[in-house]
């Protein structure tokens, strides 16, 4: 799960009031541990709680081991946005340092050098794009389910 800078400002908004990182994952965690998943089509997925719906869009990834991936990472000195969706952590440091405690397997892996954001974990990566109030259909949908 990363975010776009609109979904983060509405992320703080609407879920966790606070601004740090790891405030804002920790939010939404617990937002994903309660919501239920609707595939709208190939690209687009709607993650709802039945009161607040997270628009997301699905992003192409690698499946690499870690070492292919500490490989990949090892050249960047800048700090990114590291999110390691298995373990539920993210931190803003430096890719090397956050690859380190990661234990061995196979992973998707997607990495934006524009907007310094890293992505490390089983599924595959998703792009909040907003937070919203959930439509009629979807607080159906959880009522059913």
């Amino acid at each position: 799960m990363l975010l776009t800078r609109h979904a983060r400002e509405r992320l703080v908004k609407r879920l966790t009031k606070k601004r740090r990182p790891e405030r804002i994952y920790a939010g939404l965690w617990a937002f994903l541990d309660r919501s239920q998943r609707i595939d709208v089509n190939e690209r687009v997925v709607i993650l709802t709680d039945g009161r607040k719906s997270l628009v997301c869009a699905r992003l192409e990834c690698e499946v690499l081991s870690l070492e292919e991936i500490k490989k990949r990472v090892s050249e960047i000195s800048e700090a990114y946005e590291c999110v390691f969706f298995d373990g539920r952590t993210a931190r803003h440091t430096v890719p090397r340092k956050f690859v380190e405690g990661l234990p061995d397997g196979r992973y998707c892996f997607y990495m934006n050098r524009e907007k310094k954001s890293l992505y490390i974990g089983s599924e595959e990566p998703l792009l909040i794009i907003t937070i919203r109030p959930a439509k009629g259909a979807e607080r159906e949908k959880v009522k059913r389910e």
